[in-house]
């Protein structure tokens, strides 16, 4: 239940920015807040990691159009009011990896490599070379902050890959 809380903290903190006034933007306001409380209770709450979110967010947005898309909410909600909370979502994702320090970083970057299919040293040279953590910036993102981002990743990736070098040299 802390991403319930969370989510209630967040919308108080920084609420979302809607176009038009009055009872339409009041009642958009809440369209948004309920699909954001959706989307956390229902998909980001078994994630453990913040870049485990972070990841999940970016993989919702059609890197061609910018367009973030969920069917489910989809079907209950509109595209448009989908968008604006799952864009939301993922720059409130973003800042709070930015947040974490360095080495909290790098345990969710464990965490997630420490689930998929092959060695993390392999993901983390794979990641390396198409610079994929690129894909989970939030676009519109000020340069200064996805670069610390990027320059944060490929350390860490870095540190995945030299570790497998000094297991090998090792042996």
């Amino acid at each position: 239940m802390f991403w319930v809380a969370a989510t209630r903290i967040f919308l108080a903190q920084r609420p979302l920015v809607l176009e038009g006034t009055g009872v339409e933007s009041l009642e958009r306001f809440a369209q948004n807040q309920r699909i954001i409380e959706e989307f956390v209770t229902q998909w980001l709450v078994a994630i453990p990691t913040a870049l485990g979110r972070l990841v999940h967010i970016a993989m919702l947005r059609d890197i061609y159009t910018g367009r973030y898309h969920h069917p489910i909410l989809q079907d209950v909600y509109s595209e448009p009011a989908v968008h604006q909370s799952l864009l939301y979502c993922h720059e409130e994702l973003f800042e709070k990896v930015l947040e974490n320090n360095f080495e909290q970083q790098e345990w969710d970057l464990r965490m997630c490599f420490a689930v998929m299919d092959a060695p993390p040293p392999e993901i983390a040279r794979r990641w390396l070379d198409v610079e994929l953590f690129r894909l989970y910036v939030p676009f519109g993102t000020p340069p200064y902050l996805r670069d610390l981002f990027c320059s944060n990743m490929r350390l860490i990736l870095g540190l995945l890959v030299s570790e497998q070098s000094l297991a090998h040299s090792a042996v």
